[in-house]
């Protein structure tokens, strides 16, 4: 369409300025904080705009290249999208494992990601490995003793079976200053570790030209609670000191960059996860080509994508399904090259059948059904998008300078940087989950008050203590809440009632009785519903009766003058019962407790602190 037929098809619609735009919007909200109501500061401190124009997109170099452009914003190829579905096996005995493996290559799995711990000469690989066409199925090793073992035992495999070397593809999770990070040591000497990869990547030169040999782990920043930008910049760090280690060991950088992959973990943030992918591939072309590359070729990067374990859940383990499809849905916006999803149980357990079978097809209906492989960088042209990748790109970029001024990756994680700082934005994603302004459904909101999870639990390994960076879950202080009251019961104590005492106003009675039961229900703790006492004494002699150790006064805020005849009975007649009010009646605050009231539930209250404070009181632990 050319510039007069667009300007004929928009006649009818004549401009809107931002100003214009502006004024609506400040005359619909009347008066309310335009900052508070419509700007969302995120936790990597990015101010997102509730829209953006035209005219905000107009001044971004990104949006000027095409897909398979320089510097790969929009993705390394031109027509399409397409990634490779993996499966990863944590199996490590070797028969188990390719039995595992058949199934998943059959049900539609593209590649397959194995434990290799256990292998450790010719007859164990090969077990592991048959019956795989490696010529259509790639193969990585995302655990191993020893790389370099590994290699010559895999290809000596690839020949004895005959298959081309020059066309396997795959990967090592090859990353000793990932185990730097983790563990505060190297595997063996950042000396020694430098050279096994040198000597990697030149057996993978002139051996395995298309294999990965190198690989840097970003997933590890996620799965501590980083922000997204600290994800993009630590993984910019740890790159680029690969790139200045190995060329300081007379490595080409032409040889290296082609053998390295870059690992992330994609969380629930929709947009943001899809601008952290887009942005990291155009940094890291950046960086590369101050190598000074024979050609742009050697800026690309290949990246493999995890869904994200920090928020999955125990309870209501089911909505894990539901995160981790928004997860590769916006890293196959993003433009990943291959993509594993975890068995949304592996919380809690050993994955089965039916939970890998889940996660193999929700990347198979992302691509065989849903289509997301056929368009080039279909997140392209969103003005919200692209902001947000610029705005990543450019806390990442300044963030990435100061680890090289501090000395490059290994000094800042030897001096604890990486750590403060991830530790800085754990303390805000605690405390935005104990407040509830992040909600893990069915943990620390909408729980299911009749699921019960401490007698699925299976032991789950652990890292060492030793060292580095520690991964953990977001909703983790919250499931250790109630799995204390399940182990109460189990113990032979009953679980602690609370009794809503539903009183006046239909709306509002009903409003903060489904706070509460949100509420305690959080902690596993019995609920006592009502529909609504018509007098306080009726309720006062319901309440008693239910012997419930906590009783919360649910009605409006006008009405709690009334109720605190209704605590100062309870409290006369079972001193020791717990009375609560929801909500939080300021004017009436010193009334309400000198009658007997002990606490104040509400919006603003800290869940986890006073769920750990009544867990305490009540003698759970």
């Amino acid at each position: 369409m050319d510039k007069k037929e667009k300007e004929k098809l928009f006649s009818d619609f004549p401009p809107v300025s931002t100003n214009e735009w502006e004024e609506k919007i400040r005359e619909d909200l009347k008066g309310a904080d335009y900052e508070k109501k419509l700007i969302w500061n995120t936790i990597e401190g990015i101010r997102v705009r509730p829209y953006y124009r035209l005219e905000d997109n107009e001044k971004l170099d990104q949006t000027q290249a095409l897909p398979g452009e320089f510097p790969f914003t929009r993705g390394k190829f031109f027509e399409s999208n397409d990634w490779m579905i993996r499966q990863d096996i944590e199996e490590k005995e070797a028969g188990n494992a390719n039995k595992e493996a058949i199934n998943a290559i059959e049900k539609g799995a593209e590649s397959i990601g194995f434990n290799a711990l256990s292998i450790i000469d010719n007859a164990l690989l090969d077990r592991m490995l048959h019956g795989i066409n490696m010529k259509k199925t790639p193969v990585s090793f995302i655990h191993a003793i020893n790389y370099k073992t590994l290699l010559g035992l895999f290809l000596d495999y690839i020949s004895e079976k005959k298959f081309n070397p020059e066309e396997i593809k795959g990967s090592f999770n090859f990353d000793p200053l990932g185990y730097f990070l983790l563990y505060g040591s190297f595997y063996s000497t950042p000396e020694e570790n430098f050279r096994d990869a040198a000597d990697l990547i030149k057996i993978g030169k002139n051996h395995l030209p298309l294999y990965k040999l190198l690989n840097i782990s970003g997933q590890h920043y996620h799965e501590a609670g980083a922000s997204i930008v600290q994800e993009v910049a630590f993984a910019l760090a740890q790159g680029n000191e690969y790139l200045a280690q190995l060329t300081e060991l007379d490595i080409t950088l032409e040889d290296i960059t082609p053998r390295m992959q870059f690992t992330f973990s994609t969380g629930s943030s929709y947009f943001m996860e899809i601008a952290k992918i887009r942005a990291f591939r155009m940094l890291w072309a950046n960086i590369v080509k101050q190598y000074k590359p024979e050609s742009e070729e050697y800026t690309k990067t290949y990246i493999h994508a995890l869904t994200s374990v920090w928020n999955k859940t125990i309870y209501d383990h089911y909505v894990n399904i539901l995160r981790s499809s928004t997860e590769i849905m916006s890293a196959a916006i993003g433009g990943v090259d291959g993509m594993s999803v975890s068995p949304f149980d592996i919380t809690f357990k050993k994955p089965g059948d039916f939970s890998k079978r889940i996660a193999r097809n929700q990347q198979i209906i992302l691509k065989h059904e849903s289509y997301f492989n056929k368009v080039a960088d279909p997140g392209a042209g969103s003005y919200y998008i692209e902001q947000l990748t610029n705005a990543i790109a450019s806390q990442a970029w300044e963030l990435f300078k100061n680890i090289e001024s501090k000395g490059g990756f290994i000094k800042v994680v030897e001096d604890g940087f990486i750590n403060e700082e991830i530790e800085k934005t754990c303390q805000k994603r605690d405390m935005n989950i104990a407040m509830r302004k992040q909600v893990f459904v069915g943990t620390n909101q909408y729980p299911n008050l009749q699921e019960k999870m401490l007698d699925k639990m299976q032991p789950t390994a652990k890292l060492s203590d030793i060292g580095g960076l520690k991964p953990y879950r977001g909703a983790k202080a919250f499931e250790a809440i109630r799995l204390a009251t399940e182990n109460h019961r189990q113990k032979g104590f009953s679980i602690p009632k609370v009794f809503l005492f539903t009183y006046g106003n239909l709306a509002m009675r009903k409003a903060r009785a489904g706070f509460t039961t949100n509420f305690f229900g959080c902690a596993g703790y019995e609920i006592v519903e009502n529909p609504g006492f018509k007098t306080i004494e009726q309720g006062v002699e319901a309440a008693l009766e239910s012997k419930a150790e906590i009783v919360v006064l649910c009605s409006s805020d006008d009405e709690y003058v009334e109720l605190a005849e209704a605590a100062k009975l309870i409290k006369e007649k079972a001193e020791n019962t717990i009375v609560i009010v929801a909500g939080y009646p300021k004017n009436i605050l010193q009334q309400l407790q000198d009658a007997g009231v002990d606490d104040f539930i509400h919006i603003k209250s800290n869940v986890l602190e006073v769920l750990s404070k009544y867990n305490e009181k009540l003698q759970i632990n």
